[in-house]
């Protein structure tokens, strides 16, 4: 039976997916695509990603999956950034953006729509007004079949290059010098013909980017799922004997909400590799994961520069709760203090980290920024954590600001300079606070200018057209001053520490 890629009533084989790349990777050349090149998707979980990042390796090129919730003036700040040549997008997500993008980024650009296919549209409650396709841009299908198949040598790799943010907020492309393969450590060994991945969580981050491609890479079945339901992934998981996942620990909280009745329902045999990353794993979380789902429960630490360095089975987790394992086979785990020496174990400092068989990287544009993150030949990306004497790594805090809510990851930088252009905001802080289901919500403390007073929906409504709807504080605080260290700065620790200090965790 050949193997195929699924998403919802939607199957498409391997050999239809590589030939809709061929095609696309001749189109690409036609708008000026070159090697080092960039093209540009901005989708839900669907085919046409899957089809964008093989052209994309083609060519030697690079995708670029743009956040599909971002607004028209943070879509256009990556599409500038990279230099992007082609533009996929849903119709639905052009309909929102495309009349907002600046003229010189549209000019850039061939822009191409790909239809929203009927079951993404009823997951998100579109309607057809929302879908219709806009008068005057090439259509995907239409504009494949215009296109002769790229008779090159096959290529095998991820071709992403994904934009994760820094400490300025000011989102930064993660190219990789050549295309990471599959590779023979950590998590990299659950992929085989065999797989039957779901992929659930939104391909525009790196990691469910990676186990996608990865997934077809070995020629194994790809489940997309555009949006998570819990009761609906089990029921995926049943109707097509999952094997393989990658989920956020939000994920599994939700899952475990479902009324027992409901969890009983479904057959989850099939299951043998679920991988969890992208924020805090609540020990009591995972131990009941494992007590339903078996010991089938993985966890791995990194990130996009520096590859996933750990990974830590069920029995591990139960043995040692809290950690995230130990180095894998050709990773490197340093723990270093303030003063740049390297800590003892049990003594937290900055990770830094590399999975040495993941290739180098720079950062596009900006090479100053790699020097930043790197020492010792490892990188960082601001995580304080210890190794214990036997070498597992445990995180306990974040050097730097950065909130993970659901698994998302949200720079309080960017969120701030919103805030900033309302005229009553004077100056503002913002910082995650616990939340049981998200992990963290986003919370701001405002001091307003001088004899005003905020009106905190109406700011709220300021702040949805200016960036992401997951990124508008739930928590508003009015301060009459906010706390300050001698040099001016904002502490933000002390604003942060009333909410976290009965929680029982620092992240």
């Amino acid at each position: 039976m050949p193997k195929t890629l699924i998403c919802g009533p939607r199957s498409m084989d391997h050999a239809d997916i590589r030939i809709q790349a061929r095609r696309a990777a001749s189109g690409f050349l036609k708008a000026g695509v070159t090697e080092g090149g960039t093209v540009a998707t901005m989708m839900r979980n669907d085919f046409p990603l899957v089809a964008m990042d093989l052209a994309a390796a083609l060519v030697k090129a690079a995708a670029v999956p743009v956040n599909w919730r971002f607004t028209a003036e943070e879509a256009a700040y990556i599409l500038k950034d990279c230099k992007a040549r082609v533009f996929v997008i849903h119709a639905d997500l052009w309909n929102q953006i495309g009349s907002d993008l600046p003229a010189d980024v549209i000019d850039q650009l061939q822009i191409i729509i790909v239809p929203t296919p009927p079951d993404i549209a009823v997951s998100y409650g579109l309607s057809v007004d929302a879908c219709a396709v806009p008068d005057g841009c090439p259509v995907w299908e239409d504009w494949l079949a215009e296109q002769s198949a790229w008779d090159g040598p096959d290529a095998h790799g991820q071709a992403a290059m994904i934009y994760t943010s820094g400490t300025t907020g000011h989102p930064k492309g993660v190219r990789r010098l050549t295309n990471p393969t599959l590779v023979s450590t950590g998590y990299n060994k659950i992929f085989s013909e065999d797989c039957r991945t779901l992929m659930v969580a939104p391909m525009y981050h790196s990691a469910p980017n990676r186990f996608a491609m990865l997934t077809v890479d070995v020629g194994g079945d790809l489940v997309l799922v555009p949006r998570f339901d819990p009761e609906k992934i089990l029921q995926i998981i049943e109707e097509h004997q999952i094997t393989t996942a990658f989920m956020v620990p939000t994920m599994f909280i939700r899952l475990l909400k479902l009324p027992a009745a409901v969890r009983r329902h479904y057959d989850t045999s099939s299951l043998r590799h679920i991988v969890a990353a992208g924020a805090p794993f609540p020990p009591d979380i995972k131990r009941a994961m494992i007590g339903w789902w078996g010991p089938v429960i993985f966890e791995y630490y990194g990130g996009t520069e520096t590859g996933a360095v750990t990974l830590c089975s069920s029995e591990e987790a139960l043995h040692k709760p809290g950690t995230v394992g130990r180095a894998v086979e050709d990773a490197s785990i340093k723990i270093f203090a303030e003063d740049g020496s390297e800590c003892p174990p049990n003594v937290p400092g900055e990770i830094y980290c590399r999975l040495h068989s993941f290739p180098d990287f720079i950062y596009e544009g900006r090479p100053e920024d790699r020097a930043v993150v790197e020492r010792d030949g490892l990188f960082t990306v601001g995580d304080i954590g210890y190794l214990d004497e036997d070498g597992y790594l445990f995180i306990s805090d974040r050097k730097r600001d950065m909130i993970i809510s659901g698994g998302v990851n949200i720079y309080p930088a960017e969120i701030e300079a919103a805030m900033f252009g309302h005229d009553q905001v004077h100056d503002c802080a913002v910082f995650g606070i616990p939340d049981p289901e998200l992990g963290e919500a986003i919370a701001v403390a405002i001091q307003p200018e001088p004899d005003t007073t905020i009106d905190t929906g109406q700011l709220q409504d300021y702040l949805r057209s200016r960036i992401a709807s997951y990124m508008i504080p739930r928590k508003i605080l009015i301060k009459d001053s906010l706390p300050r260290d001698d040099n001016g700065k904002i502490f933000k620790r002390k604003l942060r520490d009333a909410f976290w200090a009965d929680a029982g965790r620092r992240i």
